[in-house]
């Protein structure tokens, strides 16, 4: 039992580290451009995290890794598209309630990709979501705007790499199909950033503070911890601690950017996250 709640206490402590990256990522690309911040911060992370990934290396066959790295490929494309909407935002709390409907995706885009037909509990969680989405939406009149389009487009890539990478982690252990992907994803945004963007010609110690408490806390430590954390701890639990993200996120923002909060945007995160407590439900998914 002291197993289990030490398991449950590192994924809520996962969760803040989570939620202060998102913190660190729009800190860090006030001096860097976004393509490259994601494309150094992975690719470092991914060789901070190498060495602990040596001997499951040598045992995974050539084809698994390369399968691994194709999967990264969405992993990329997702965060390119987060990040993005991140440098667009003023700030962060509505955009990670959106983010966090990528696990409710999931079943979703399993059904023509796999042919898993969603469960009674999706069913009844998404119309509460859409209402959520709605009220977020919601200025006196209905309009999506383009960094909550940006957030929706990469939690979709989010639920795409799952179903994906949920093949791949029958095969691979997680830290080295973490470290595998996180590399392919930092490279593909340096490459995005040395055709798309310009850097500027100095970047301050400040911007590399940021840049490097991204790389530690947010993505390399985060990572480890949710790993350790996820191994012991019952599933169930685990995917009701990591809907904490958004809720720290959101508490981040108001202090650090002082996010307004309306009634409408306070009724539409609660729905989106009452929709995924919904669709966690054990006895509504039977």
């Amino acid at each position: 039992m002291f197993a289990n709640f030490r398991s449950e206490l590192i994924l809520i402590i996962t969760t803040m580290l989570a939620a202060a990256g998102w913190v660190f990522s729009k800190q860090a690309i006030e001096g860097l451009p976004p393509f490259g911040f994601i494309g150094l911060r992975f690719v470092t992370a991914a060789c901070i995290l190498a060495p602990f990934c040596f001997s499951a290396f040598k045992q995974a066959t050539r084809q698994d890794c390369f399968k691994a790295m194709g999967v990264g490929l969405f992993l990329g494309g997702s965060i390119f598209c987060w990040i993005y909407a991140i440098s667009i935002s003023p700030t962060l709390g509505e955009g990670a309630f959106i983010m966090s409907l990528s696990m409710l995706f999931v079943p979703l885009l399993a059904w023509p990709l796999f042919g898993l037909k969603p469960n009674r509990a999706f069913w009844l969680s998404l119309p509460v979501a859409v209402l959520g989405l709605f009220l977020l939406s919601w200025n006196g009149a209905w309009h999506i705007a383009p960094n909550q389009l940006w957030f929706l487009i990469a939690a979709f890539g989010l639920a795409l790499h799952f179903n994906f990478n949920s093949q791949c982690s029958a095969k691979l252990p997680p830290m080295l199909l973490t470290t595998l992907q996180l590399f392919t994803a930092g490279m593909v945004g340096l490459l995005l950033s040395f055709f798309l963007e310009a850097w500027p010609q100095t970047i301050s110690l400040g911007t590399w503070k940021w840049f490097t408490l991204s790389v530690l806390l947010a993505t390399s430590l985060r990572y480890l911890m949710q790993t350790i954390g996820q191994k012991k701890a019952h599933p169930a639990n685990a995917a009701l601690l990591m809907l904490l993200e958004p809720v720290w996120t959101l508490l981040l923002s108001v202090w650090f950017y002082h996010e307004s909060l309306p009634f409408n945007k306070i009724v539409g995160c609660s729905l989106l996250l009452a929709a995924l407590l919904l669709y966690r439900i054990p006895w509504i998914q039977r």
